[in-house]
């Protein structure tokens, strides 16, 4: 029965969009364009573990209705997006292997000796920075670990710890390049470096992240003296880890990976290399001297630390973004902002990262942003200042990533790891009221700061 009424309301959904689309007098083929893709984000959405079954079928119409051509959707699949992530997924699978951040937070954890909010405030910091560093979804995997490790030695439900440390993750997540898939697109279509996010990004993450945490201290104040009540009676165990001498060569790539990804834009001038090659070179020699490392476990490694699942779904859905910028519906969607916004530049900043945030919400904050990525290049082609635009989408995409359970993959990936350790379930209830206290105000901060600093 739920199945049907999914059907249904999946149907009526691109029934609606369809309908749209005629009533606004666009050509046969965008509005084939606009129901086709609205038929494979739905899908997406209502019948999330059969996505990229949708993500084939969609792109597979798009070509049958003459929508793009191969050519395009080469032009389009994102190849050097994908090839970063894979670099970047092999080098993290090997640390995490070797447990060199299992290593760090135990460090951290004996840190806190007993103290609740202590404890709390280092592993939200832990996660922010941990994201910043080697993608969200990779940080969640362990800070999750962690939390509910901790929850279940003091017998605490995990539930309000687990969504503060996802929400650090998201915050966090929007400080580098590397942190969040969505900041990688928006590097490497707009032209941004490393050092554009250390800019630009980093000190608006650190901003609302502290903003975030005393938010969070006074919505969950609750479950936090409970747990620490429990840590006053109960000692700290943290388990057996790994010597620090056996950490020295995934300690060695980890960091000369971090500084190379920093300097990669000097480096480029360096040599006369074209602007963004070297942070694609830097992700890919990462995993090259990964693989010749653990050259006896090298195709393990591909296999199983690389999320071919998701990486699929990722080139699928840009390929498919690219058939509507072809049949002309981004410009259509950039012109009608600008005859929304009067073309007056602040007004146009605020309502798309603002349009942003309530679609990086519903649909996943990658997305929203492989949607309106061309819708700025549009922008730009019809010369808006289009610098502040790149910055709202990214933290429009991250913070409001923390509104809904599917906002980002990291919230997902999170609760699906409370479910199979028998944690507890997250109803959207649950999520949602402290998601709102968090996202608004952190992306309202974000535009602010962004405001102030067009100028410049």
């Amino acid at each position: 029965m739920r199945s049907l009424r999914e059907f249904i309301a999946y149907f009526a959904v691109i029934a609606v969009v369809i309908l749209l689309s005629s009533s606004l007098g666009l050509p046969t083929k965008q509005i084939l364009g606009i129901g086709v893709f609205a038929m494979l984000i739905t899908g997406a959405l209502f019948f999330w573990r059969q996505r990229l079954a949708f993500a084939f079928g969609g792109l597979s119409l798009m070509m049958i209705f003459g929508l793009m051509t191969v050519e395009n959707v080469i032009e389009f699949a994102g190849l050097d997006i994908i090839l970063f992530l894979i670099g970047m997924m092999v080098m993290v699978g090997y640390l995490e292997e070797k447990r060199f951040f299992e290593f760090i937070i135990n460090k951290v954890t004996e840190f806190s000796r007993g103290n609740a909010q202590k404890l709390l405030v280092l592993l939200m910091l832990m996660s922010a920075l941990f994201s910043a560093l080697v993608s969200e979804v990779t940080a969640i995997l362990f800070m999750a670990s962690a939390v509910l490790h901790l929850s279940a030695r003091y017998k605490v439900s995990p539930i309000p710890f687990i969504i503060m440390v996802v929400f650090a993750s998201n915050i966090g997540s929007a400080a580098t390049v590397i942190g969040n898939p969505v900041g990688v697109i928006i590097a490497l279509r707009g032209g941004l470096t490393f050092l554009d996010f250390l800019r630009w990004a980093s000190p608006i993450s650190v901003a609302a992240l502290f903003m975030s945490i005393p938010i969070l201290f006074v919505y969950f104040r609750r479950p936090m003296k409970e747990l620490g009540e429990r840590m006053r009676t109960i000692p700290l165990e943290l388990g057996d880890m790994p010597s620090a001498s056996s950490l020295k060569l995934p300690a060695v790539l980890f960091l000369g990976t971090v500084f190379a990804l920093i300097g990669h834009h000097q480096i480029e001038l360096l040599f006369g290399l074209e602007r963004n090659s070297m942070l694609l070179g830097v992700a890919l020699a990462a995993a090259g001297i990964t693989l010749f490392i653990e050259r006896e476990r090298a195709r393990e490694l591909i296999e199983k630390r690389v999320e071919w699942w998701s990486l699929s779904f990722f080139l699928l859905l840009f390929a498919s973004v690219g058939a509507l910028e072809v049949v002309g519906v981004t410009t259509v969607i950039a012109e009608g902002l600008l005859a929304l916004t009067g073309g007056n530049p602040l007004l146009t900043f605020i309502t798309f990262t603002w349009v942003t945030g309530s679609l990086s919400a519903v649909l996943d904050n990658v997305l929203a942003v492989a949607m309106f990525t061309p819708v700025v290049e549009e922008l730009g082609k019809a010369g808006l200042n289009n610098f502040p635009l790149w910055w709202g989408m990214l933290f429009a995409g991250t913070f409001f990533g923390n509104l809904t359970l599917i906002g980002s993959t990291a919230n997902i990936v999170a609760i699906g790891m409370l479910e199979s350790r028998r944690g507890g379930h997250i109803t959207l209830r649950q999520w949602i009221k402290p998601g709102a206290l968090v996202s608004i105000p952190t992306l309202l901060l974000a535009t602010i700061l962004i405001l102030v600093q067009i100028p410049l």
